[in-house]
């Protein structure tokens, strides 16, 4: 199995960089570092994508309202990032048009956006904003309340499926030689006898075998969890873990056809709802998050209830209900804490970089920024790998282009799988398509996930779980109301001809993905705070 094999040559000998996370930020930390050519492997707790990276808000975007904070080179570094990311992994991130209605007695009218939105055009180098009047906007969003409505903005930003996109990423690292490993969680931190860190001990969850793992570099990439790592050297707390929570409906009850962008009714928020994979994602909060991180976040009852009330007031006419919701799923951010008591959504969202001790942190920041925020990590694990230095390229493609080869293999596919192949899996895709059995080219439902993609993920891509399954390798968990209860018992044939499951481990693994569904990604059961 490819998971012993990692585990022996990890155990064989030391490597010239360790990261500790497997989100998107030591993900592309991994490819870099694999990229200039260095030894370097990376663990992960649980799966891969499983904090943040699965839970965001699946934008790639600049941050419009980071302008009005003032927060214009942090902007600046996204709009671009944004736009290397449409430009290299063209399918994964798309382009997405976004509505921002006007309306009689908003504090910021048509005058003061369309300004910012200049702003935002030129520092990404593109024209993509336009004014529609009343009547041009709700030709474009019809379902939008049309009392007040002075006209709208649009503009461009981009969106991806956050998981797949560390995937994918983590996919290119190991092409290059990383090893990467899931559910393998760094117990501790190893010290030489000056204090400097030199490594970790790592348990294997799935065998429960314990090592010590050396390195010349260790990078903490933990995201939201980055605090606990440091704290075990005495390290000072810096983060403000805020949580983000979002509501998914089906297309046809809450059709939109681009992003719109709306103030709360309440407080002036901007709320949105986006077509995201074939439903609509809305989003999002932003509260601070005091819960032990060790617990699967869910949705509060007031964030579930703020957000359906932004929805209703916004689009009237559709009658929004509760139960219209088919899921909902929350994600706590690694914000880094200015100290001022500031509101939740006013903290800055820049990167932090640290060296303490030898220990590398990497946290803060955004998924649009993932890449510049690896190549600074690597410029500064330098002084321990000094090979790093010259090797790293802010300018090379974020994701190498899939081969003509493997186009023309692909094509006895249908034109929209053949681009969600390439773009989700890269060369190997020609793999995905040999794997399918009888049927197993028909996609599931309104999602466009194939059935195959089951397959190839139990086959290639390390399910140790069936939540990493539904949840991360495909989103059907999340896209089906019940978290797809209803296509169990196909999956179960996959996953036993694949991973060798007998039926009691199955049915270990569905009550736990079921609870986990019920606790987590359904609808709340209690309101313990207030938005």
């Amino acid at each position: 199995m490819e998971r012993d094999a990692d585990l022996q040559a990890l155990r064989a000998r030391a490597v010239d960089v360790l990261v500790i996370g497997g989100g998107i930020a030591g993900a592309g930390i991994a490819l870099e570092a694999a990229r200039a050519g260095v030894r370097v492997a990376l663990v992960e707790a649980r799966d891969f994508a499983s904090g943040t990276s699965s839970r965001s808000s699946k934008l790639v975007h600049g941050g419009l309202r980071y302008l009005g904070q003032g927060q214009i080179g942090l902007t600046r570094e996204s709009v671009r990032e944004r736009n290397a990311l449409l430009r290299d992994a063209a399918g994964l991130v798309l382009p997405l048009a976004f509505l921002l209605p006007v309306r009689v007695g908003d504090k910021n009218g048509r005058r003061k956006l369309g300004l910012g939105l200049a702003l935002y055009d030129w520092l990404s180098g593109l024209r993509t904003r336009a004014w529609f009047n009343a009547a041009a906007l709700l030709e474009r969003a019809p379902a939008l309340a049309s009392s007040g409505l002075l006209g709208g903005w649009r503009y461009q930003d981009a969106q991806t499926d956050d998981a797949r996109l560390v995937l994918r990423v983590l996919a290119e690292a190991r092409q290059r030689g990383a090893i990467t490993l899931n559910h393998l969680p760094a117990e501790s931190l190893t010290r030489d006898a000056q204090g400097e860190v030199v490594g970790a001990v790592v348990r294997d969850a799935v065998s429960g075998e314990t090592f010590t793992l050396a390195a010349r570099c260790v990078i903490n990439a933990t995201g939201a969890w980055a605090d606990k790592l440091r704290g075990t050297l005495g390290a000072a707390r810096k983060l403000r873990p805020l949580r983000g929570s979002h509501l998914l409906f089906d297309a046809w009850r809450l059709p939109v056809a681009q992003a719109v962008t709306l103030f709360h009714p309440n407080d002036g928020r901007p709320v949105y709802a986006l077509p995201w994979e074939g439903s609509t994602l809305v989003g999002t909060t932003d509260l601070d998050h005091p819960d032990d991180l060790n617990r699967e976040p869910g949705i509060a009852r007031s964030e579930f209830d703020y957000l359906l009330q932004a929805m209703q007031h916004a689009f009237p006419s559709l009658a929004l209900r509760e139960t219209d919701v088919v899921s909902t799923w929350a994600g706590v951010r690694p914000v880094i804490d200015s100290g001022r008591g500031l509101d939740p959504s006013k903290e800055a969202r820049d990167h932090l970089i640290v060296n303490e001790h030898g220990l590398i942190t990497v946290t803060g920041g955004k998924l649009t920024t993932f890449r510049s925020s690896a190549i600074a990590a690597l410029h500064l694990a330098a002084q321990r790998v000094p090979e790093l230095q010259d090797r790293l390229r802010a300018d090379a493609q974020v994701l190498a282009p899939t081969r003509i080869a493997t186009q023309l293999g692909l094509q006895s596919l249908s034109a929209r799988l053949r681009e969600r192949w390439m773009a989700r899996f890269g060369d190997a895709a020609l793999e995905v398509q040999d794997a399918a059995q009888a049927g197993e080219l028909d996609t599931i439902a309104h999602t466009g996930v194939a059935w195959a993609e089951l397959r190839w993920a139990c086959r290639a891509e390390a399910v140790v779980h069936l939540d990493d399954l539904l949840l991360r390798r495909t989103r059907l968990g999340l896209l089906i109301r019940d978290g797809a209860a209803a296509l169990l018992p196909r999956v179960k044939r996959i996953v036993q001809q694949e991973l060798a499951w007998s039926d009691s481990r199955w049915d270990e693994e569905q009550s736990r993905y079921r609870a986990l569904i019920a606790n987590c990604y359904g609808q709340p059961r209690t309101s313990p705070e207030s938005t």
